[in-house]
């Protein structure tokens, strides 16, 4: 998760999962990987990439630039703060079954793949669905967010 909040990525949390996802499931396809931490941090290094891939990627080509070059310690921190404080409203607007299924899949102790199949059981629904799901109220979540923030995407 450092990786992406060092990045300033939005919702760091995310693409943790994404890249954790993606690890497992080369491990369960049976693929021999020899280094691991290696592995995950260029899995991490892909995702933190594809997340410009959206509308603002349309606009503007990502570039070097855009990577190495973020704006200062202090504004990182304001603009942290905003982000915190935009995100807490937008959760608390959301329909209280929405916000615990969110709060749930992204609960940060125990293993995530057992805690969320645990969830889907407990919801009754598959564990696609119940990444459907979270991946829908994200979704709002970041528009919010965003609209929050001034329209601008946080990145």
């Amino acid at each position: 998760m450092r990786f992406f909040e060092w990045r300033n990525a939005p919702f760091p949390d995310e693409h943790t999962d994404e890249a954790l996802d993606r690890v497992a499931h080369k491990l369960d396809e049976g693929v021999d990987i020899q280094n691991l931490g290696s592995y995950c941090y260029e899995v991490a290094g892909l995702v933190f990439l594809e997340s410009f891939k959206g509308a603002d990627a349309k606009r503007r080509p990502l570039t070097v630039h855009d990577l190495r070059h973020r704006s200062t310690p202090a504004a990182d921190d304001d603009l942290h703060e905003r982000r915190l404080s935009c995100l807490e409203g937008c959760l608390r607007a959301l329909p209280p079954a929405s916000r615990e299924l969110i709060l749930d899949y992204h609960h940060a102790a125990g293993g995530a793949l057992r805690r969320r199949k645990m969830l889907a059981e407990r919801l009754g629904l598959r564990r696609d669905a119940l990444a459907n799901r979270a991946q829908r109220v994200r979704k709002r979540l970041e528009m919010c967010v965003a609209s929050c923030l001034g329209g601008k995407r946080p990145i």
